[in-house]
């Protein structure tokens, strides 16, 4: 019933609180060492971040603390989602417990390692070395911390790419041939994504970026097509 579904939602949803708090005292611990590699990209350059209000510096304490704890705590967060969903999937699909959280994890890590090790710095190099160097950078916390979650979240979001594709081929909402058939509109939006993200207009810079969002759409097409409801009932009917 609804009821029965609003009650398991709110189960799910405050052991995933419960979870993320228990990552977050984690996180805490270190939360000195994290601000460290937070900072990274800006040391690196030489520069280092400027505070407008008293609490600035407490709050990215507080922020690096409790996005580095949701990471930490994703894998839990995730098993409830799954726990969610698991009832209204039939036996055979249940099975994909274990693939599903190991690719949504690994794929969001795979995205924020991409964003931090290679997007951020050439992001902070040519916008505030290159372009920057005849003026006084000021970067504030606020502003900085802003840029930084934008890009690592971003980046780790958009490679669960091939997670919403699978879950979205499960339910028959789209197929093979249809993500196929529009690949050309599938090219244009991830160029469009590959731009805003680019911090440099070489384009030979945006491929750079755009060549593993494709490649994650046609590794989703190929998770559409194992998983797809056609191709179950076409081995059914092989079998009869």
């Amino acid at each position: 019933s609804l009821m029965e579904h609003l009650d398991e939602l709110r189960k799910r949803i405050v052991h995933s609180a419960i979870y993320l708090a228990c990552g977050f005292g984690v996180a805490w611990i270190f939360h000195a060492r994290i601000v460290e590699l937070f900072q990274a990209p800006l040391i690196h350059i030489g520069k280092t971040l400027m505070f407008t209000h008293p609490m600035d510096a407490l709050n990215l304490y507080l922020q690096a603390s409790l996005v580095a704890g949701a990471i930490l705590a994703s894998p839990f967060i995730l098993y409830q989602v799954w726990l969610f969903i698991a009832p209204g999937l039939y036996q055979k699909e249940r099975r994909f417990v274990v693939p599903f959280m190991s690719a949504t994890v690994g794929l969001f890590l795979g995205g924020a390692a991409f964003g931090y090790f290679w997007v951020l710095p050439a992001a902070i190099k040519i916008l505030v070395v290159d372009f920057g160097h005849n003026f006084t950078p000021m970067i504030s916390i606020e502003d900085y911390t802003s840029f930084f979650l934008s890009v690592i979240l971003g980046l780790g979001i958009s490679f669960e790419l091939p997670i919403l594709i699978f879950f979205l081929a499960m339910f028959g909402i789209v197929s093979p041939k249809f993500l196929w058939s529009n690949i050309r509109y599938a090219i244009l939006a991830v160029f469009i994504v590959a731009a805003i993200i680019t911090p440099s207009p070489d384009p030979w810079t945006m491929c750079i970026y755009a060549i593993p969002m494709l490649s994650l759409y046609l590794i989703g097409i190929g998770v559409a097509w194992w998983v797809h409801p056609s191709r179950k009932r076409k081995k059914e009917a092989a079998a009869v």
